[in-house]
């Protein structure tokens, strides 16, 4: 039982800034790593950004990197995305996805991932 929930999205105009947030709960041992996609209508998810927990290593999309950064807090099992210099192809539903092992005795590990959160620039 492991939920991821978004926030932070909304409308905003091109070169506007927007910081999305993922909290995630339920039985968690522990995160192993937690990252952003993106979808459009008529296009499949794609990766934006990702961060280990363990050493905080980072990664990002091409079309993201010098604007996005991704950071975590650990003790509260949330995930951040700073969005700068908005553009329109940015304009997408954002998904968080988290690699999680959960608790109890079996530990077992799998992703999840949240319901999504509207993104939209405008010119």
């Amino acid at each position: 039982q492991v939920q991821l929930v978004e926030s932070g999205g909304g409308l905003v105009q091109a070169g506007g800034s927007l910081r999305l947030s993922c909290a995630a709960s339920g039985s968690i041992f522990s995160i192993n790593a937690m990252g952003w996609y993106r979808q459009v209508p008529g296009k499949q998810r794609e990766l934006v950004s990702v961060i280990s927990n363990a050493d905080g290593t980072t990664n990002y999309a091409d079309s993201v990197k010098g604007r996005f950064t991704i950071s975590r807090d650990n003790a509260k099992n949330t995930l951040y995305l700073q969005m700068n210099c908005l553009k329109s192809e940015d304009t997408a539903v954002y998904y968080c996805n988290a690699d999680v092992t959960r608790a109890g005795w079996l530990r077992p590990r799998g992703n999840y991932w949240g319901q999504g959160t509207q993104v939209t620039v405008s010119s």
